[in-house]
């Protein structure tokens, strides 16, 4: 008689077929990537421990599959982490570059202001005609050696050869021979005044130049009505003889001490 094996569809799948189904299942996932290397041991777990009649295969790939998703996530969390992190920092350093040109513009706006601050000062400001010098004859001073009467300026003592400046910001009108006063100038300043620098032995500027305070324009002698070597320096209120005032106080109104 013969006999045939049940093969019903009632009949449990035995383990090898499990775990071919399960491996193949795996496998598949290990191919794209998802499952890795932690397919591996989950499946050789599950082949090597005796399983439940209850067991279906299907779980550890659950558990795989959550493993691998919360990874996914806590990877992604971590590169928007960096990400922002990342920008955080370009903005920080954005602005830190902004603050320094902005902190380096102001100071070089600051020099400027300061540069031409102190170049009009010098530019208004007023010096000594000449140098470590002092007054030998004063103003008004009387007596035979001026046709006037008395002196119309002040002489600043000097030998000859020494340098004569200009006491101020002005334009030169004029220069040449003017008679008692041998070589002068005539200086028109920026306040509307004149200057004289009058008995020069060498005569350093022309008419029509624009001068600034301690400039040179000439040298000291002994040329016109001198007894002897030194500046003869007026101010006046027109560039002709006889509009005179007191020279010492027009330069000590300007600061110069006298």
């Amino acid at each position: 008689m013969a006999f045939i094996c049940a093969t019903g569809k009632h009949r449990r799948p035995s383990r090898i077929k499990r775990g071919t189904v399960q491996a193949a299942g795996v496998a598949a996932l290990a191919t794209t990537g998802i499952v890795g290397g932690l397919a591996a041991p989950s499946f050789a777990a599950e082949n090597s421990a005796e399983n439940s009649v209850e067991q279906t295969g299907l779980n550890p790939v659950i558990t795989i599959g959550n493993t691998i998703a919360a990874k996914i996530d806590a990877q992604a969390e971590a590169q928007k982490n960096a990400a922002e992190e990342a920008a955080r920092k370009k903005a920080a350093e954005e602005a830190a570059r902004l603050k320094a040109a902005a902190k380096a513009k102001a100071e070089h706006e600051a020099k400027q202001r300061a540069a031409r601050a102190a170049e009009r000062r010098r530019l208004n400001g007023f010096v000594a005609p000449i140098s470590n010098s002092y007054v030998s004859t004063g103003y008004k001073t009387g007596g035979s050696l001026w046709s006037s009467g008395s002196h119309t300026g002040i002489d600043f003592h000097a030998a000859s050869g020494t340098t004569v400046h200009a006491v101020g910001a002005g334009t030169v009108v004029q220069t040449g021979w003017g008679g008692a006063y041998g070589n002068q100038i005539v200086i028109k300043m920026h306040d509307g005044t004149y200057t004289q620098y009058g008995h020069l032995s060498s005569i350093g500027v022309s008419v029509g130049q624009t001068v600034t305070p301690g400039q040179q324009i000439g040298l000291s002698g002994s040329t016109g009505n001198t007894t002897g070597p030194h500046l003869h320096f007026e101010a006046r209120t027109t560039p002709e003889y006889g509009s005179d005032i007191d020279p010492v106080a027009y330069l000590r109104s300007h600061g110069v001490d006298v």
